[in-house]
């Protein structure tokens, strides 16, 4: 089920004036009237709900609802207002007519770069060292970039999928209708050990796999290194002496 919300607002600061203020004397006083209306939508344009609300110093005063059909006080003042607009048949009928005029017909306008926008994430795996955790660090998978909101991250050790021991964070905005997802593995890896994680989104034909091993062991490699040319200079020193004293002999 798919439900999506848009909302428009409009807001207005009035600023009540007494007698002229005298120079150098402040404003008596600011009071702030907000409208909004918002669209709610499920399973596309299937079922669709208008709401308007009024806010007068951030305190809802009345409402105005398409599954009700009229205005409906929230506070005192409200209800006088509500009664107000609900005696103007023509203006109620208007409101009704809202949930096509405005709804439906921004839900086309806007469906290309909202509802059926895809945008692919990037997912790499980077080793994060950390002072308070023993070992050689932990694994941190993270999705950027990518809308819309909902994915699943999963981490798999030689195939095996590990449910367990991942800890991620929310899925963030970024700012540009985009999203990022960060997903730590908690237990340290380990040598001869393939990891993998795995991102599935709407905006995939197939799940995104990115594969991690341990780096080999720099210092032991060059000891080994070391060891084996030893013994292969040994053994060519051995092939080589062989040789002088058979040529000495014959």
């Amino acid at each position: 089920m798919e439900r999506v919300r848009g909302a428009g607002a409009v807001l207005a600061v009035l600023v009540v004036l007494g007698a002229p203020p005298a120079a150098g004397e402040e404003l008596s006083g600011v009071f702030q009237w907000m409208g909004k209306q918002e669209c709610h939508f499920i399973n596309g344009t299937e079922q669709v709900r208008f709401l308007e609300r009024h806010f007068y110093n951030r305190e809802q005063l009345l409402h105005f609802d398409s599954d009700v059909g009229v205005y409906v006080g929230d506070t005192p003042f409200g209800e006088i207002q509500a009664r107000d607009y609900n005696s103007h048949r023509e203006y109620l009928k208007y409101k009704r007519g809202q949930v096509d005029t405005y709804c439906r017909y921004n839900y086309k306008l806007g469906t290309p770069f909202s509802v059926e926008r895809r945008v692919p994430p990037s997912v790499s795996i980077s080793l994060v060292l950390s002072s308070s955790q023993p070992g050689p660090g932990r694994l941190l998978c993270s999705g950027m970039d990518f809308y819309p909101a909902p994915v699943q991250v999963r981490w798999f050790q030689d195939g095996q999928e590990l449910p367990e021991h991942v800890v991620a964070t929310d899925v963030v905005p970024n700012g540009d209708w985009t999203y990022q997802v960060l997903v730590l593995l908690e237990i340290p890896p380990r040598r001869g050990v393939t990891y993998s994680c795995q991102v599935e989104h709407v905006s995939l034909e197939h799940p995104l796999s990115r594969h991690w091993e341990m780096p080999p062991d720099t210092v032991r490699s060059k000891i080994l290194v070391g060891v084996g040319g030893f013994v292969l200079g040994l053994v060519f020193l051995a092939l080589g002496l062989g040789f002088y004293l058979w040529e000495k002999s014959s």
